[in-house]
This record gives structure tokens, C-alpha cells and sequence, in this order.
């Protein structure tokens, strides 16, 4: 049966106020229990300056990542915000097939939907909320102010957010809808 419903459309930004802006970068222990920064061909949105690598590839803002060839395991923290922002990129992810994305859990909007229910191999909902990072690499004194998740996409990558050891639930997604 169907319910109707009114659908959030977006993945939304972070909550805090004090957080204006879409710029944050991973703590570094999250990429160093997912195999590491060398684990990742690419990173297609990475900060210009970046205290430490998440991939051995970066695309930044002035490359323009949407419009560059992706290739290889794929790390991606996409710019926070709305689903005009965050949509695209994991459009691109999910038609990509290989490599891991940390977003929101934002489990009930129509972009989630379409791009983590209907089309990922692999869940890993974090415990607690994440503390990303500025720029510089200082940590941010507020939490993200909304729970987080990491997403497999593609066999490798579930398999690694099974045994990465990171505190959380993982949920392996078992046939698309």
C-alpha cells in the first residue's frame, strides 16, 4: 500500500547556525578506517586547501568535478546543503558505482530515495554526531547537528564500512527497489 505523504525533497545543511557554511572537511579518522587517503583514486570535490589528502587525486571548485571524468574508488564528502547542492554529486556517485559517500542521514527525503535506498550497496549509520573539521584541519567546536552516514557503493566499498571498525549500524542494502 502507498501512503501518501509530503516528501522532503533535500538532505539539508547543517543545523547549527553557527556553521554558515558548505565547506567541511572529514575527520581524518574516518578516511584512515576506510583504508586510508592512498585507499581512494579520487576525491571530486575536495577543499583547495586541505590540511591532509583524502584520495591521491583532488578535484577542487576550480576544476570542477561534476564536469571531470571520475574514475577508480571514489571518496565523497559533497558540499552541504539542499538537494540543488548536495544532488547532484550523488547522482554522479551512484551512476559512478564505486567508492563511499558520507552525507546526512536524512533517510526520508525523495533524494535519499533515489540515490542511497534505490541505488547503494551498503549502509554505515554513525553513532553520535561527527565533529568536521575547518580548513586549517582545526576541529569544529559544535557538532555536525545532524546524524551522519557512510554509504557503499558497489561490492568493495560495503565490504570495507562492514569491517571498518567505525561506531555505527551497517546495513547492507540486498536488492535495489
Amino acid at each position: 500500500m502507498k501512503m501518501e505523504r509530503q516528501g522532503r525533497l533535500g538532505i539539508g545543511g547543517h543545523h547549527s547556525p553557527i556553521m554558515l557554511k558548505d565547506e567541511w572537511l572529514t575527520p581524518p579518522e574516518i578516511i584512515a578506517a576506510l583504508g586510508g587517503a592512498l585507499s581512494f583514486d579520487l576525491d571530486p570535490c575536495a577543499p583547495i586547501d586541505r590540511p591532509w589528502d583524502f584520495a591521491k587525486e583532488h578535484y577542487t571548485i576550480l576544476d570542477n568535478g561534476l564536469l571531470k571524468r571520475w574514475h577508480g574508488r571514489v571518496w565523497l564528502n559533497p558540499p552541504y546543503g539542499g538537494p540543488v547542492i548536495v544532488g547532484p554529486w550523488l547522482r554522479r556517485m551512484a551512476a559512478h558505482g564505486c567508492g563511499t559517500a558520507l552525507i546526512f542521514a536524512r533517510t526520508e527525503t525523495d533524494l535519499f530515495f533515489e540515490t542511497v535506498w534505490n541505488q547503494a550497496t551498503a549502509l554505515l549509520f554513525l553513532h553520535g554526531r561527527l565533529f568536521f573539521h575547518h580548513a586549517d584541519g582545526t576541529r569544529a567546536n559544535n557538532n555536525s547537528g545532524a546524524p551522519s552516514v557512510l554509504i557503499a557503493y558497489g561490492a568493495r566499498d560495503a565490504e570495507v564500512l562492514r569491517t571498518c571498525g567505525l561506531d555505527g549500524r551497517f546495513i547492507e542494502l540486498t536488492e535495489a527497489a
